[in-house]
């Protein structure tokens, strides 16, 4: 009858088309597929601006155990100031890898880097530094340092994500876009770090930290190695399928790709994927099959060592054990 409106969206993705998925055969067709995806990827997420100066500011330097933090200030576009934390280990040998830090849904960048308690998060940024790294950990637009007025009465842990992505797509843009261009230009920032080495910066965040990460890398080169935590799957099985909040969605990406197909605008750079068996809003089993789907293109590069993925027993939630091994092979 036609009266289930989940049965109605899987009909109309089944005939979505995806006009741009990847189908190339040889390495010279796969290059020119990408040009043509990342140039409408970068169109459906709703462009972005030109480069404004980032007039950078420390306004807190902290000595730590093991590691120095400073809070960073720095302007991503017209109008638009973003929060940050550089976090170096003590024993640092410059210049050396440096990872973009981004957070989920929730308590923001504190929650990263241990001055705040979320246990999905797991204080990965601070984990980076443990590891080794440098890191940028950036708050994302809505959340923590950088919510609205509303949500800081509300209290910690509230969030202005929604309304701020609503007003993204009443723009004609998307909060995927906005918080992508803030990510690129943490990229900015860190190459003015004598500190980093230009050539080993990755990128690592967990749920919507993953999916900025995520889109980040497909557009932006610079990042050499991207670990994306409890997002990567399948837009049919998880966007389209599950309820989401709005910063998820973007008009317009089933008529020509679907997430793994944008997984391959990474390639040959690295990608790590990590998923938990019981996480409910990114099914492993659709991770799993997207997975497979993208190593088709990693392996037309000459690049599978590129490439890997690990289930861990979970939820959602950051897990980091092979992940940074990861990081320390291929940065």
């Amino acid at each position: 009858m036609g009266l289930d409106s989940l049965e109605y969206s899987l009909f109309r993705y089944e005939r979505s088309g995806r006009k741009l998925a990847f189908r190339a055969g040889t390495l010279e067709e796969a290059r020119a597929w990408q040009v043509k995806l990342r140039r409408k990827l970068r169109e459906l997420l709703g462009g972005f601006p030109r480069r404004v100066p980032l007039e950078p500011e420390v306004s807190e330097s902290v000595e730590l155990d093991g590691y120095t933090r400073e809070t960073v200030l720095f302007q991503s576009r017209e109008g638009l100031t973003v929060f940050s934390y550089f976090l170096v280990p003590k024993e640092f040998k410059a210049p050396g890898p440096a990872v973009v830090c981004l957070p989920g849904h929730g308590q923001g960048v504190d929650a990263i880097v241990g001055m705040a308690e979320e246990p999905y998060q797991a204080n990965f940024a601070l984990q980076c530094v443990r590891e080794g790294f440098a890191a940028l950990a950036i708050e994302q637009l809505g959340f923590g340092h950088r919510r609205d007025e509303r949500a800081r009465k509300e209290g910690p842990g509230r969030t202005s994500c929604q309304p701020a992505a609503g007003a993204a797509l009443l723009l004609g843009e998307t909060m995927i876009g906005w918080r992508v261009w803030d990510a690129m230009r943490g990229v900015d920032y860190l190459l003015t770090r004598p500190e980093v080495d230009p050539r080993r910066i990755g990128m690592m965040g967990i749920s919507g930290g993953g999916t900025t990460t995520f889109f980040t890398a497909a557009l932006d080169r610079r990042v050499k190695a991207a670990v994306v935590s409890g997002y990567f799957n399948t837009f049919r099985d998880s966007i389209l399928s599950i309820s989401h909040c709005m910063d998820n969605y973007i008009p317009g990406i089933l008529k020509y790709a679907e997430m793994y197909d944008i997984a391959g605008l990474i390639a040959p750079r690295a990608l790590f994927v990590e998923s938990g068996t019981k996480d409910s809003i990114f099914p492993v089993e659709a991770t799993e099959f997207a997975f497979q789907r993208a190593r088709r293109i990693w392996e037309l590069f000459g690049a599978e060592d590129m490439l890997e993925m690990e289930v861990f027993e979970g939820e959602h939630q950051f897990w980091g054990k092979g992940a940074f091994r990861f990081l320390k092979r291929v940065l």
